[in-house]
């Protein structure tokens, strides 16, 4: 006999629950902040455009691989997830996903992916988004985030790891460029992240996170943020020599703005007054975003590089 009209939209509303709240633990909006730098990591390292399958594997592959770094450490995480405002709407911290079903969900998405891309790519782009996961989890999560104030400058480094795996994904090395590229996402990360952090500081402090803005005064918050700022820029123009006068004209004048933006909230912080940090996080998206695009619309082009 099938269910009653009632009873199956009640199985329904269900499911979409019970899938929401997987996804949930994927953080998929940081998938997809990780997904928009992998295409133009493929397209430097193509100094073109890659087939279709080449991207669509990666990217997949890639998607299955934060889902399940940020599966896992949503499990590491839980207990802190429901302390904080920001977080406690997260799948294991209002109970709607078993510890021991999350934990299984991350394990199985790390294996998939890695085995999807040793079989559609190579296995070198395999072995690192294992070893992104692994470094997210166990050096990042469980390691540097409760216990130092550099835990999101040196875990951050996992977030860096999609260029290296799209580059590794077309030409089955790791050259100089996706260096550069890792780089430029590793000295950005501390800017993007402080500026959330000082926004959310009580949350951490509520937590007990040593994010920067917990331990250390506002002055020196920002301080850092603006040399993070100054090097990063300085070290996007290190990827000139492998691209044409578009990436190069892009990363001048966005390094420039993104200083820019960094000393106003600096200069604000020190005058005492009312500042604005996520407006420097929101803007730091644009930043990346748009300096990835110009290295993809470098390469699609095809252009004669700089310094060739």
């Amino acid at each position: 006999m099938p269910p009653a009209p009632g009873g199956l939209r009640a199985v329904l509303h269900r499911a979409r629950g019970t899938v929401q709240a997987y996804l949930g633990l994927t953080k998929t909006r940081i998938i997809e902040q990780l997904l928009v730098v992998t295409v133009p990591a493929m397209f430097l390292a193509e100094r073109g455009v890659p087939s279709v399958f080449l991207i669509a594997a990666t990217l997949l592959g890639g998607a299955m691989a934060a889902a399940s770094a940020h599966a896992l450490n949503c499990v590491v995480d839980a207990d802190i997830d429901a302390v904080m405002k920001r977080t406690a709407r997260r799948p294991l911290a209002r109970g709607q996903v078993p510890t021991r079903n999350a934990l299984i969900f991350g394990l199985v998405l790390g294996a998939l992916s890695a085995v999807w891309l040793g079989l559609t790519t190579n296995w070198l782009a395999a072995g690192l988004s294992v070893a992104a996961i692994a470094f997210y989890v166990l050096v990042y999560t469980l390691l540097l985030k409760r216990r130092t104030s550099q835990n999101i400058v040196w875990g951050g480094a996992a977030g860096c790891m999609p260029v290296v795996i799209g580059w590794a994904a077309v030409t089955g090395s790791v050259e100089w460029p996706a260096f550069v590229m890792f780089g430029v996402i590793f000295f950005w990360t501390p800017p993007h992240f402080w500026a959330l952090a000082m926004r959310y500081r009580d949350d951490y402090a509520a937590a007990g996170v040593p994010m920067l803005p917990v331990v250390a005064p506002p002055a020196h918050v920002s301080r850092r943020i603006l040399v993070y700022s100054w090097v990063m820029a300085g070290w996007s123009l290190l990827l000139v020599p492998a691209t044409s006068w578009i990436y190069a004209a892009v990363a001048a004048l966005g390094g420039a703005w993104f200083v820019f933006q960094a000393h106003r909230l600096h200069r604000g912080v020190l005058a005492g007054v009312e500042t604005r940090p996520m407006r420097l996080f929101h803007l730091s998206n644009m930043y990346l975003c748009g300096l990835f695009a110009a290295i993809a619309v470098d390469a699609a082009i095809g252009l004669p590089v700089l310094l060739p």
